[in-house]
């Protein structure tokens, strides 16, 4: 472990220029004080993998993942007991059973679970799901899901669950025996959960005829969803399809002069360039490029021989150097130490708003699922001065993130496999009051579901929005 931990704190000290976007040097140095004290109390396996989760964690990067060893993975696929049964869902801060015929009533809220709050398992599990800066509402999406997963790999496998539950609005503490259940039992009774009518695409890819569309909601306003931004490049059909189906929506609006549109992005976790870039172009009011600045932390790529490949390492040197070239071809100045982009780089192009752009009010439906691209294409429409943001917190971050280029290195004794993207990006965004460095884009107006929008399937900001929009129309 203490090897391995050594390994891991070169790679990050060295390729990872997200290391200190959100934590001070100071902070950075503590946490690793501690993990190395804290090696003296392990002993397994799962407790270092949860050292490097929690390190992992701690920097805040939306894009950082920790990966066990493939075998262990696929041995945990394999247990027949020990998980958790039934999924659930945060709603108004608290955690509610999202399954409808088992021993728990459906929307009763768990207090507890073998004799610990539950105010104290959630964060416990905030590490295995990472968002940018020290944002906590994008996690609540990795624990809606995966909550069973999380739990055993904090606390291990257990064969009963002793539950202290309530049922709504009444102060009755309740308690039950729950018998473990499989891996697999637990991810099925997930694809069966109470709210998959309402939450399907927040929690698996959509069809390709789904991904975006566009609806009249009366003669003033119309709304735009658009799920994903995976739809290829400048050279892909489905591109040129997706920039075809917004000049025809925007002509539309442009035409009928339409005043507000709704522009639904709470699925959009990301996508490829230039599809955020374009569709900005149609709701921009002023010229923009994708980054004010963006820098790596190398020139050649450190800790070589840990690289994730299948090339053995002794091989690995005669294969990288195109990739080093490259790299200081795209990021050719050096400023004390850091490696950054020139004008010639097409995220510094000045891009035009659309002829079709839109003049009325945009109203951004945005959630803690955003980020990456989509988190980066809701900053500048949230930065526009004809916007209005609804609904949740993003895990994306407003002023900047890590992006663009994954790299994945292996840990040699535990063979964890750690990733993080290397490009230290900084949007082109307009500075905001309401807007906190560190944190997701926030929303002018908080809107969470509640907990009788969530038993009836019903869409809480949307139906915000729509109350919004006529509170403001004139009076005919």
């Amino acid at each position: 472990m203490k090897k391995d931990l050594q390994v891991f704190k070169d790679i990050r000290f060295k390729a990872n220029s997200g290391l200190h976007k959100y934590r001070s040097v100071k902070e950075i140095d503590s946490i690793y004080k501690w993990a190395e004290e804290e090696i003296k109390n392990l002993s397994t396996y799962g407790e270092f993998y949860n050292l490097i989760c929690t390190l992992t964690d701690f920097e805040g990067s939306v894009h950082n993942e920790t990966f066990l060893i493939s075998k262990i993975s696929a041995s945990m696929k394999m247990e027949e007991s020990g998980y958790f049964p039934y999924p659930i869902k945060l709603i108004e801060g608290k955690v509610i059973v999202n399954f409808e015929t088992g021993k728990i009533p459906l929307g009763a809220e768990i207090l507890a679970i073998n004799d610990r709050a539950i105010t104290t398992i959630i964060p416990e599990l905030f590490k295995y799901y990472t968002t940018d800066g020290k944002n906590i509402s994008g996690k609540s999406i990795g624990i809606n899901s995966h909550f069973s997963k999380y739990y055993r790999l904090n606390y291990g496998l257990e064969d009963t669950f002793q539950v202290t539950y309530r049922q709504k609005e009444s102060n009755e503490l309740k308690h039950t025996q729950l018998k473990s259940v499989s891996y697999a039992s637990y991810y099925r009774n997930f694809a069966k959960r109470y709210s998959i009518a309402f939450d399907k695409y927040t929690y698996q890819d959509c069809p390709e005829n789904e991904i975006y569309h566009y609806k009249s909601i009366d003669n003033s306003t119309g709304k735009l969803t658009i799920n994903s931004f995976s739809m290829g490049n400048e050279k892909t059909v489905t591109h040129k399809r997706y920039v075809r189906f917004l000049d025809s929506v925007f002509m539309k609006l442009k035409e009928d002069r339409i005043e507000n549109l709704i522009l639904d992005i709470r699925n959009n976790t990301g996508g490829t360039d230039p599809n955020d870039l374009v569709t900005y172009s149609y709701l921009a009011a002023r010229n923009f490029v994708e980054n004010k600045e963006a820098w790596i932390s190398f020139n050649k790529i450190p800790e070589l021989r840990h690289i994730k490949s299948n090339i053995p390492a002794f091989l690995r040197p005669f294969g990288v150097g195109k990739y080093n070239k490259m790299l200081r071809r795209s990021f050719p100045l050096e400023k004390n130490g850091k490696f950054y982009q020139d004008s010639s780089s097409a995220d510094h192009m000045i891009r035009k708003p659309s002829e079709n752009a839109f003049r009325g009010t945009i109203y951004l439906l945005i959630s803690p699922s955003v980020a990456s691209a989509g988190s980066l294409f809701a900053a500048m429409v949230a930065g526009n001065k004809n916007s209005i943001v609804i609904g949740e917190e993003t895990a994306g971050g407003y002023y900047g993130h890590n992006g663009h280029t994954p790299l994945s290195y292996v840990l040699p004794r535990s063979k964890i496999v750690t990733q993080f993207s290397i490009v230290n990006l900084e949007q082109d965004v307009p500075s905001k009051k309401n807007q906190i460095y560190g944190r997701g884009i926030i929303p002018d107006y908080e809107v969470m579901q509640k907990f009788e929008d969530f038993l009836s399937h019903t869409d809480t900001q949307m139906n915000f929005t729509l109350d919004l929009i006529e509170t403001v129309k004139p009076k005919q």
